[in-house]
């Protein structure tokens, strides 16, 4: 029996992370296809990869909701992303709220699957990133995760602080809620003043 609060943050996650297929799609002018090739790409992408990971059963094949969701918000996209002035903000802040909470759900997942803790975090980023680096890449635009501004580092802090909830043997929802606000947090910290980790510095080598 899945959890409530995890079926809500999985249901969430596929359309917010949809949404910002769509709008990636409305800015590259393509047809309704199109869109609904990266609304799908980007809400199951990387719920697909972790699956994949973890060897257990695909979560979109088992439950078809997920599909139609991505679907129905291509098509509603392609219709009214015209209303919106400025897309790709709305992308980035739709893809923050995404970012954080697939990283807990990944970390979910994963914690559940019999993964440790190290490697629960890391499927926690995967599920969170690899949609969103698939619309990027398809769409030929720069990855956001390749961007300098904190990316990844939200969808760590995220699934961390929900697994480090759970060890403290604190409620799962609030941990959840909790988490994903501190992940949000952080990438809109990001987002609004250019925050990022120290960048590597070219540095002469050693003479021989």
């Amino acid at each position: 029996m899945i959890p409530t609060f995890v079926y809500w943050l999985d249901i969430i996650g596929v359309a917010v992370f949809a949404a910002t297929g769509a709008l990636a799609a409305s800015r590259k002018q393509m047809d309704i296809i199109g869109f609904g090739l990266l609304a799908t790409l980007t809400g199951l992408g990387g719920g697909t990869v972790r699956d994949l990971i973890l060897d257990r059963p695909v979560f979109w094949l088992r439950d078809q909701t997920y599909l139609a969701i991505c679907l129905g918000v291509a098509v509603l996209c392609y219709f009214a992303a015209h209303l919106v002035q400025r897309r790709y903000p709305v992308l980035l802040w739709l893809d923050a709220i995404g970012l954080a909470a697939y990283g807990v759900l990944g970390a979910h997942v994963a914690s559940e699957a019999g993964a440790g803790v190290i490697v629960a975090v890391a499927l926690g980023v995967v599920t969170a990133t690899f949609g969103g680096l698939m619309r990027d890449v398809v769409s030929q635009e720069t990855p956001l995760i390749l961007k300098q501004e904190l990316y990844a580092t939200a969808a760590v802090c995220s699934a961390a602080l929900y697994l480090a909830a759970l060890f403290l043997h604190g409620s799962a929802t609030f941990g959840a809620a909790f988490a994903i606000a501190a992940g949000f947090g952080l990438r809109a910290a990001a987002i609004r003043y250019g925050l990022s980790l120290p960048r590597y510095r070219p540095r002469e080598g050693r003479p021989y």
